[in-house]
C-alpha cells in the first residue's frame, strides 16, 4: 500500500464491500415471495454480478441503466456498478417512451438491463430506436440474455471496492422534468458518502430498523438499504406500493421503519381498511420529496404516532438539506407542519433574494447552499453558471424562516404566480384550502388571463364520500391572503397528475388547460 492509501477516503463502495465482506448469516433481505438473503448472501450476489456485467466490458465508466419494479436484482445491480465504478443512469418505471429514450441518448447509455416479465415490450421498443444498445433481461427473455444465467457462471468473491476520486461521476440522474425536458444531474463520489453520513447521523432511526421498502429502489428507494445493513436491521422489499398490502405487511411484519411521499400517506389514511391493522410497530416514518398538506399530516400524526420526520433536499443536494425531527411536529401548530425542519448544521443555507443577499426573518427568500453535499454541476455549463450564481447552490424553493429557525417552504420559483403585478405563492393557498375535511390533494396553479396577467385556479382531489362546494374553498383563501389571491375557480377531479417521483406535476396540469382554452 502506497502512502497516498494513508488518508484516502472511504466512498460508498468502500462501505458496503467492507460490511458485506464482513456479513453475518442473519437474515437481512426478505421479500414477499423468494428466498430470505443474509449479508453474506447479498455479498456473493454482488460479487456474481459485479463479474457478470464486467464480462460484458462494463468498466468505469460505462453507462448503465435499470428498469425494473422492486426486487432484489436492483440491489444486486447497483451495488455491482459500484464495484465497477460505472455509471448508474436509473430509469423510472413509471416513465413513458420518449422519456426513456431522452434519457438514454442524452447519457449515452450502452447496457440496458430490464425485467423481463414487466419490461420486455419497452425494452424491444428502446432497442428498435437505439439498435446499438446492448440488453441483459432479469429472467426469461426472448430478447436477451437473462442476467441470473449469466451470473451463475461465475464463483463468489472477496469484494473488492475500485480506487475513485471524490469527483468521479458515479450517477446520472435526471430531473422529474417538471419545468422543462428532463435534464442530466450528475451526482460523484463524495455526495454518496456525504448523504450516507448525514442520513446516519442527523435522521432518527430505530435501534434496529426493520426497513419496509415500497418507495422505488432504482432511485430514492434504495438508500434505505445501507441503514439496514449498518444497523444490524432487515430491509422487506414490496414490488410496487399498494395501501393495503403496506399496512398488512407492517402489522405481520411488526415494520418499525418506511420511508414514504406525501401522496402514499394520504393513500393509506383514506384507505378503507385502515382501521383495522395495528400500527403500533412504526418507530419512525420518514416523508419528503414534496410538500405535505398540513391537515392531512396532523391527521396522520394522530391516527398513527408521534413518529413523522421530515427530510427535504434535491437532487443537485440530495435529502438532507433540512430535517425536523419527530419531537418538532406539534399537531396544535398548523405553521410548523407545514416546515421542512431546521438546516442540516453540515451544511450552510441562506434565503438569499434575487441579488443573492441573505433576507430577514419572515421574508421570502430561495434557499441557497453551500458544502459537499452540493452536485459538482450539471454537464451544461449554462445551467451550472446559473445554478451557482453568486458562489451558491440555488435550489429554486422559495422558504421563509420563523424565529425559531424552521423554515417554511412557500413554494417553487418557477411556479410562483405573478396576477396583477403580486408574487403569490401557490403553497400558501394549498394549505388553506387543504385545511377543509372534504379535500384529500389540492395543486394550485396560474393560468393566462387577460386583464391580470395570470389568475389563481385550483385543482381538489375530494376525501372518498365527500363533498364541498367551491365557495367553501375559496373564501378562506380570501380571508387569510386578501380576494386577489383567491381561486378564481376550482375544479374538481378524481387525480392530479404526478411526476414519476410522485411530485404534483404543474407542467401538466398547465398544459392540460391551456389545452382546453385552445380546444
Amino acid at each position: 500500500m502506497s502512502m497516498t492509501d494513508l488518508h484516502r477516503p472511504l466512498y460508498m463502495a468502500d462501505v458496503l464491500a467492507n460490511a458485506l465482506n464482513n456479513g453475518s448469516d442473519v437474515p437481512l433481505l426478505h421479500q414477499l415471495d423468494g428466498p430470505t438473503l443474509t449479508a453474506a448472501d447479498m455479498r456473493d450476489e454482488t460479487s456474481r454480478f459485479t463479474q457478470a456485467l464486467a464480462s460484458l466490458g462494463v468498466t468505469a465508466g460505462s453507462r448503465v441503466s435499470l428498469i425494473a419494479p422492486n426486487r432484489p436484482e436492483c440491489l444486486h445491480v447497483t451495488h455491482a456498478l459500484s464495484m465497477l465504478a460505472a455509471l448508474y443512469v436509473p430509469i423510472h418505471p413509471l416513465g413513458g417512451l420518449a422519456d426513456h429514450l431522452h434519457v438514454i441518448r442524452d447519457a449515452d447509455v450502452q447496457v440496458l438491463i430490464y425485467d423481463a416479465e414487466r419490461f420486455e415490450p419497452r425494452a424491444a421498443e428502446i432497442a428498435q430506436e437505439e439498435p446499438g444498445i446492448k440488453l441483459l433481461a432479469i429472467g426469461a427473455s426472448e430478447l436477451a440474455e437473462d442476467i441470473h444465467s449469466l451470473a451463475a457462471r461465475f464463483t463468489p468473491q472477496k469484494l473488492v471496492p475500485p480506487i475513485v476520486d471524490g469527483h468521479d461521476i458515479t450517477r446520472l440522474g435526471y430531473s422529474g422534468g417538471t419545468t422543462g425536458k428532463p435534464k442530466a444531474i450528475p451526482s460523484v463520489q463524495r455526495i454518496g458518502e456525504v448523504t450516507g453520513i448525514h442520513m446516519q447521523a442527523i435522521w432518527e432511526w430505530p435501534e434496529h430498523p426493520h426497513i419496509l421498502s415500497c418507495a422505488p429502489l432504482t432511485h430514492a428507494g434504495g438508500a434505505m438499504f445501507m441503514p439496514a445493513l449498518l444497523r444490524g436491521g432487515t430491509f422487506l422489499i414490496l414490488p410496487r406500493f399498494d395501501p393495503l398490502q403496506v399496512l398488512q405487511e407492517i402489522e405481520a411484519r411488526r415494520i418499525n421503519c418506511i420511508m414514504l411521499v406525501p401522496t402514499m400517506i394520504y393513500a393509506l389514511l383514506d384507505h378503507p381498511q385502515f382501521d383495522e391493522f395495528d400500527l403500533s410497530s412504526l418507530e419512525s416514518v420518514f416523508y419528503g420529496a414534496s410538500s405535505i398538506s398540513p391537515p392531512r399530516l396532523k391527521e396522520a400524526i394522530l391516527r398513527i404516532g408521534p413518529v413523522f420526520a421530515q427530510f427535504y433536499g434535491q437532487a443537485e443536494a440530495p435529502m438532507t438539506l433540512t430535517y425536523m425531527r419527530k419531537a418538532d411536529h406539534d399537531v396544535n401548530n398548523m405553521q410548523r407542519l407545514a416546515s421542512c425542519g431546521r438546516p442540516n448544521p453540515y451544511v450552510r443555507l441562506e434565503l438569499m433574494d434575487a441579488d443573492t443577499n441573505p433576507v430577514p426573518d419572515g421574508e421570502p427568500g430561495e434557499i441557497c447552499v453551500q458544502g459537499p453535499l452540493v452536485m459538482d454541476g450539471y454537464r451544461d455549463p449554462e445551467l451550472t453558471a446559473e445554478a451557482f450564481r453568486g458562489g451558491w447552490l440555488h435550489t429554486g424553493d422559495v422558504a421563509v424562516r420563523d424565529p425559531d429557525g424552521f423554515l417554511r417552504i412557500v413554494d417553487r420559483t418557477k411556479d410562483m404566480i405573478v396576477s396583477g403585478g403580486f408574487n403569490i405563492y401557490p403553497r400558501e393557498i394549498e394549505i388553506i384550502i387543504a385545511e377543509h375535511p372534504a379535500v384529500a390533494e389540492v395543486a394550485v396553479i396560474g393560468l393566462p388571463h387577460e386583464k391580470w396577467g395570470e389568475a389563481v385556479k385550483a385543482v381538489v382531489v375530494l376525501k372518498p364520500g365527500s363533498s364541498v362546494g367551491e365557495d367553501e374553498l375559496i373564501a378562506p383563501v380570501a380571508a387569510a391572503k386578501g380576494s386577489y389571491q383567491a381561486p378564481k375557480s376550482v375544479d374538481f377531479v378524481e387525480a392530479i397528475p404526478q411526476t414519476p417521483v410522485g411530485k404534483p406535476d404543474k407542467k401538466v396540469l398547465r398544459a392540460q388547460y391551456a389545452q382546453m382554452a385552445s380546444a
